[in-house]
């Protein structure tokens, strides 16, 4: 009966650790937009595999490896075959007109750091990046990757040219994703003009497409015979996946390349909404907090519930008193309502909830007393004897 009991529990164990892990994978693989299936062939010990991919419009560098027989994540390494543009980047405060401290953190190719942008009261802020390159650079499109949990600027605008010769290749428009496309244009320089209500964090600053550059990436992760395997590719965020420890694919011997194959859509892509409330978070003017209906009475671009119109330093959605400023939020009678715009008159009542009630009670026993008095007083007039 124990090794039953003992064989049944370690069963349970095993499919939950199994259904944990499916969980995880899943989850981890809804950041990205495009997948592939691997073909691996038929191999008799673990061989080092590299997989092509020659996609010119990535706007992350960021591959997963999925096994599908184990229901795991693989180490990989990429290599990159690329020539790397050479310009410069400057950023200026468009409110202040003082320049951005860090420019160059948005061309160091890590995506772990990045320029903020801070917003300057509940005014929609502004900001210009400035692209300057001592050769003629070809692009069609640029890349603003930012960081998780940050919403898209409101606008961009783009120029291009040589100097102060610029000319406009992006009129105003709304921003819809992280990427925008624009004529191909060839110039020394590209100005970006940037408007937004949230405090803005840019990773990392593309322009891709470029002529003349040679994108072409290879894959490589040690594969298990008799198992199959997916890539993901293309996250619309930076994912952290822990994986199992990588050995040596730098060597270059026994490597197996395999054929590219089609990329196809991700069926299980989902897009960032950190807080739930179905509006994805590079459009949500509130990121954090839900609010599907987007009220931002005030418009200045930050939905009301995490604005701050008393200035007090607590978002309205916390503040006890989001009309006056009380950043003590003291709140005598517990009513979660701030002292400062709580009427006094309901002062007492509301701190101690129990009197309502107490004189509800109070006049019930009255009525019951006064109703059985009146009873009593009616009987004892019928036991009188007539009167002549």
């Amino acid at each position: 009966m124990i090794i039953k009991k003992l064989a049944t529990a370690s069963f349970l164990v095993l499919l939950l650790a199994f259904s944990t892990i499916a969980f995880a994978a899943d989850d981890a693989s809804t950041a990205y937009r495009k997948l592939r299936d691997v073909s691996v062939p038929k191999i008799s010990t673990p061989t080092v595999v590299e997989v092509p991919f020659s996609e010119t419009n990535l706007e992350r560098y960021d591959f997963l490896v999925y096994n599908k027989t184990t229901k795991n994540f693989e180490p990989s390494l990429l290599l990159m075959d690329t020539t790397k543009a050479n310009f410069r980047v400057s950023i200026v405060d468009s409110n202040s007109g003082a320049a951005v401290s860090g420019a160059g953190m948005v061309i160091d190719g890590d995506e772990n750091s990045y320029v903020e942008l801070p917003v300057s009261g509940d005014r929609v802020s502004s900001a210009k990046i400035v692209i300057d390159s001592d050769t003629v650079m070809t692009t069609n499109s640029l890349s603003l990757l930012l960081d998780n949990y940050v919403a898209l600027p409101k606008t961009i605008s783009i120029q291009a040219g040589s100097g102060d010769n610029l000319k406009t290749v992006l009129a105003t428009k709304e921003v819809g994703s992280q990427s925008v496309y624009f004529p191909q244009t060839a110039a020394n320089r590209f100005v970006i003009n940037l408007t937004y209500s949230q405090p803005l964090r840019i990773t990392e600053l593309r322009l891709s497409n470029l002529a003349n550059q040679a994108q072409l990436y290879r894959l490589r992760f040690l594969a298990q015979p008799n198992n199959e395997y997916s890539v993901y590719f293309d996250p619309d965020r930076r994912v952290s996946v822990t994986t199992g420890e990588r050995g040596n694919l730098y060597d270059n011997n026994d490597v197996l390349k395999l054929a590219a194959s089609m990329p196809k859509t991700n069926p299980s892509y989902i897009i960032a909404d950190t807080d739930g409330d179905k509006i994805p978070d590079v459009r949500d003017n509130c990121v954090s907090i839900a609010n599907t209906d987007q009220v931002d009475i005030n418009n200045n671009g930050r939905g009301d519930v995490c604005d701050d119109f008393d200035k007090d330093g607590v978002i309205n959605s916390k503040d006890n008193c989001p009309d006056l400023p009380n950043q003590n939020q003291i709140d005598d009678d517990g009513d979660k309502i701030g002292d400062v715009c709580d009427g006094e008159e309901s002062r007492v009542t509301e701190k101690y909830k129990w009197l309502p009630w107490l004189g509800i009670v109070g006049a019930f026993i009255v009525v019951v007393g006064l109703f059985s008095y009146t009873v009593v007083s009616m009987r004892k007039k019928e036991d009188l004897p007539p009167q002549n």
